[in-house]
């Protein structure tokens, strides 16, 4: 039977219920739509990780037991850190998903890494649509934006609960963001600016629904395990 470890599990919940601070970072909300919208559009007797437990506070010793999680997809959420994931050297066959090309060399020694273009809900995010009455916004996370410079008229939309934050980042015309928030902002029609030096190409965030991400993830689970 196959099983998933997601935003649900007893653990996340508890960290997430006790910090302050990250608890709207985006891999909760990518977790969510990948249970939601990847997961029952896939064929596979894999296991599924979507979030990276031992970032809740668990310690090491209370990690699954070598061999529990073997034969799973883990979805990698940290590109500027993926020494987070070593726990993962205990388990055999994993199929590590990254959303950005450069991290899959980052985790290559953990298993077979895999590039899936992130992806959101394009359907949800699109009922946020509204007039443009604003300029220009940072719209992230707060230490995201550390050690840089902004345009003096730059407002800053950071740390909110995602539905307010995607009601208020529709407003403006130009938006400063990186991953699953900069694809968020072209779907709702703003502009992106490049800010973080490791993405100093826009392109690169490209509109793409999960349910369109599931198909190109079915393709690539069957060039390695096979229909």
């Amino acid at each position: 039977m196959t099983m998933i470890i997601d935003h649900t599990h007893p653990e996340y919940v508890r960290w997430k219920n006790m910090v302050t601070v990250g608890r709207q970072n985006g891999a909760y909300h990518y977790s969510r739509e990948i249970v939601r919208n990847i997961i029952p559009n896939v064929e596979t007797d894999r296991n599924w990780m979507t979030i990276n437990l031992p970032e809740t506070g668990i310690r090491y010793l209370d990690v699954p037991k070598p061999g529990t999680w073997n034969h799973t997809i883990v979805f990698i959420h940290n590109n500027l850190h993926p020494d987070h994931y070593l726990w993962l050297k205990r388990f055999e066959d994993l199929i590590l998903v990254c959303g950005i090309p450069e991290t899959c060399e980052k985790v290559a020694h953990l298993g077979t890494p895999i590039y899936l273009p992130l992806s959101v809900d394009v359907a949800e995010v699109e009922q946020y649509k509204r007039e443009k009455t604003e300029d220009v916004a940072f719209v992230g996370r707060k230490p995201k934006r550390k050690g840089i410079t902004f345009p003096e008229n730059t407002d800053f939309i950071e740390n909110l609960p995602r539905k307010k934050l995607l009601h208020k980042m529709a407003k403006y015309r130009y938006v400063f963001a990186v991953g699953r928030t900069a694809i968020e902002a072209r779907v709702l029609d703003c502009n992106l600016l490049a800010y973080d030096p490791r993405f100093p190409d826009v392109d690169r965030w490209q509109i793409l629904d999960n349910k369109d991400a599931a198909k190109i993830l079915q393709e690539k689970l069957w060039e390695i395990d096979g229909r």
